[in-house]
């Protein structure tokens, strides 16, 4: 019997932390659970042109932070087909190499795609190569997809919600290769520390163990419009624990920072590596919409207040634990203190919506997707 390893290319782009987060979690459970897969992580733009990674990559964090609408705006045009075909044949000129250079180099068992981006040089690839290699496509988006997913046909898909399922089946999606799986979170996140743990990071932030904490946390790169939220709870007096992560955002740290002079009970971190601690301190996370955030909130019993989401790609998450009560969706800045004031002061509502999120059997689906991936 051979002991050669299977090599599996786990292929993603730094378009936010959606589609690296699962590919990097799936990466460490097969080194773990799997000695016999050897897992690579590809950057689709490891090594391309610096002003390629500066429009797909960069330009995608800069709208979202600095331009919200236009980022929407291009999100939509996009599913206007010569304008998204276009965008596509554009993204492939660049991608192209790069994964030409990961299959003959690696010479994978398997492909695992986490971007719409890298599907065609994929299969392009793949064509050009005269090889056939089991191709497996992850979904990111748990409930609303964009249509460039779909223009490859034949795709093996992993899905992360019944919703999306139904919609790729209005599709004309072959529903055998519609494989649901739940969300793809760390595994760590299943499991919240104890109450010794967490005293002991209470103390390690320097939080008061007797009052409750809001944090306020966006992606890697800050939460927008962050310096208005801060004042505005700063302003209301609230007896909490504040705390805020600012990412990258080094003016929204900065002002902040300067805040703290003046309400020392307000807790102020840069891009941090250690969110799940805080996440288990904390009571109420005020946050965007991003689908790992929100799982990550959900899984560890938090309750999350949504101040914002990109339409359409972050309706889906909003929708969910809007209208299945599992936090509040709110974007009026000006009403976030009664809202947060209510969460804090009305323990009835506060236990509801956290009897809400455990009905839910909210749970990672990384052992499940990944045992699939395997034998797919």
């Amino acid at each position: 019997m051979s002991n050669e390893k299977k090599t599996y290319l786990l292929c993603y782009l730094r378009t936010g932390g959606g589609h690296f987060a699962p590919a990097r979690a799936l990466a460490q459970y097969f080194t773990s659970s799997h000695p016999e897969i050897e897992p690579v992580l590809i950057d689709g733009l490891e090594n391309s042109l610096g002003y390629a990674r500066y429009i797909i990559e960069d330009g995608y964090r800069i709208l979202q932070a600095k331009a919200k609408w236009f980022y929407e705006f291009l999100y939509a045009t996009n599913k206007f087909p010569p304008i998204g075909l276009f965008n596509v044949f554009m993204a492939t000129l660049h991608l192209k190499n790069e994964m030409k250079k990961a299959v003959e180099t690696h010479r994978p068992d398997k492909i695992i795609i986490f971007h719409f981006f890298l599907i065609k040089p994929v299969y392009q690839v793949l064509r050009s190569l005269n090889i056939h290699i089991p191709v497996v496509t992850v979904i990111t988006d748990p409930f609303t997809a964009h249509p460039l997913w779909f223009k490859q046909k034949g795709q093996n898909f992993v899905l992360f919600s019944e919703r999306l399922k139904q919609a790729c089946l209005r599709k004309k999606e072959d529903p055998e290769k519609l494989h649901v799986f739940p969300f793809i979170v760390n595994e760590k996140f299943s499991r919240s520390l104890s109450a010794d743990e967490i005293q002991f990071h209470q103390s390690q932030f320097g939080f008061d163990p007797k009052k409750k904490t809001v944090l306020i946390i966006g992606g890697g790169d800050g939460i927008r419009r962050g310096e208005k939220i801060v004042e505005k709870l700063l302003q209301a007096n609230l007896d909490v624990n504040l705390v805020l992560v600012a990412g990258r955002n080094k003016k929204l740290y900065n002002d902040a920072v300067k805040l703290q002079q003046s309400f020392p009970f307000l807790k102020v971190f840069g891009f941090v590596s250690f969110v799940y601690e805080l996440l288990n301190v904390s009571d109420i996370v005020i946050t965007k919409c991003g689908a790992s955030t929100i799982m990550e909130i959900l899984m560890l019993k938090k309750i999350p207040v949504i101040i914002d989401y990109l339409w359409e790609q972050e309706l889906g998450n909003m929708e969910f634990v809007r209208d299945n009560r599992l936090g509040i969706f709110e974007p009026n800045i000006n009403r976030l203190p009664a809202i947060i004031k209510n969460l804090i002061e009305d323990d009835n509502l506060r236990q509801t919506v956290q009897q809400n999120i455990e009905r839910m059997n909210i749970r990672s689906g990384i052992k499940e997707t990944a045992e699939f991936l395997v034998t797919v």
